[in-house]
């Protein structure tokens, strides 16, 4: 007769602990875009002293690199295209980060009002 083998139970295992969740911060990331690089400080420092005034941690600005666009012209009609001129447009770059934003540095920077040619994309990061 063949033997039966006998399977022990295991003590049931003990629950484990829940790690806790760290959230990583959140970062509010606004890039300015201007053709003036003295129009683009001025609004730079602006946004700054917004966020400096209710005690927001600011990481910036971060000068990115500037963007040329060129573009070659014939100066006149027909036959003489020996004879071109050259255009290029900068376009020059910031990068603002703040850190942990409050709902009222947000609230400040949406109703702030900056000069026009100053492009701004604010994105949550």
């Amino acid at each position: 007769m063949p033997k039966k083998e006998i399977k022990e139970k295991k003590p049931a295992a003990k629950p484990r602990a829940k790690k806790a969740v760290v959230a990583a911060p959140q970062k509010l990331r606004i890039k300015v875009r201007a053709y003036e690089h003295k129009v683009l400080d001025a609004s730079v420092k602006q946004i700054l002293d917004t966020a400096l005034k209710y005690d927001a941690k600011v990481a910036g600005p971060i000068p990115l690199p500037t963007e040329i666009k060129k573009y070659t012209v014939n100066r006149s009609t027909f036959i003489y295209k020996d004879a071109r001129e050259q255009f290029e447009m900068r376009i020059h770059k910031r990068v603002i980060d703040i850190i942990d934003p409050s709902p009222k540095v947000i609230e400040a920077l949406t109703n702030l009002s900056l000069p026009s040619g100053v492009t701004i994309d604010v994105k949550m990061v």
